[in-house]
């Protein structure tokens, strides 16, 4: 939703049909599910060759790999996440010989993170929330992260009005 509110064209890939159509919905252009289709050559295909500017890859593992194959020519790589697993296979030819650069990211500081807060009401940005727990069923809520069921934030509730 962020990258839609300044106008840019987005890809996204995922194993879930459901996900991927979910995605859509909330404005992604293009929804590619990596466990049946070759993601990174669906994106160099509609690019007409060329790829994507940025990837911003939660997942890693698998799909690391195909994110570098997406990129164009001097493309950036932000990972924030590695829910598939923190030690991807990687080429290190592809990342030196097209110039990508790859970057960590996390939620950033205080103040970028007031900023975020301020563009997304805005821009009418909503956090998409899939499911609200209260603390006693934290353990519940881990286990719907680690089946990956969930889309968007998974929230613990820990008292009335918080």
């Amino acid at each position: 939703q962020v990258a839609k509110a300044v106008g840019l064209r987005i890809f996204v890939t995922s194993s879930s049909d459901e996900k991927l159509q979910q995605a859509k919905n909330l404005g992604a252009d293009v929804a590619v599910n990596y466990k049946t289709q070759d993601f990174a050559r669906e994106v160099r295909e509609i690019t007409k060759r060329r790829g994507v500017d940025v990837v911003v890859d939660s997942v890693g593992g698998e799909t690391y790999a195909k994110s570098l194959a997406s990129l164009v020519r001097g493309g950036r790589l932000v990972t924030c996440g590695a829910t598939a697993g923190p030690r991807p296979q990687t080429d290190l030819q592809r990342i030196f010989w097209n110039q990508l650069s790859v970057f960590g990211s996390t939620m950033g500081n205080m103040r970028e993170f007031a900023e975020m807060l301020t563009f997304m009401r805005k821009r009418g940005v909503k956090p998409v929330i899939d499911r609200v727990f209260p603390l006693p069923e934290g353990a519940q809520a881990l286990a719907r992260l680690e089946a990956g069921n969930q889309f968007g934030k998974v929230v613990l509730k820990v008292r009335d009005g918080l």
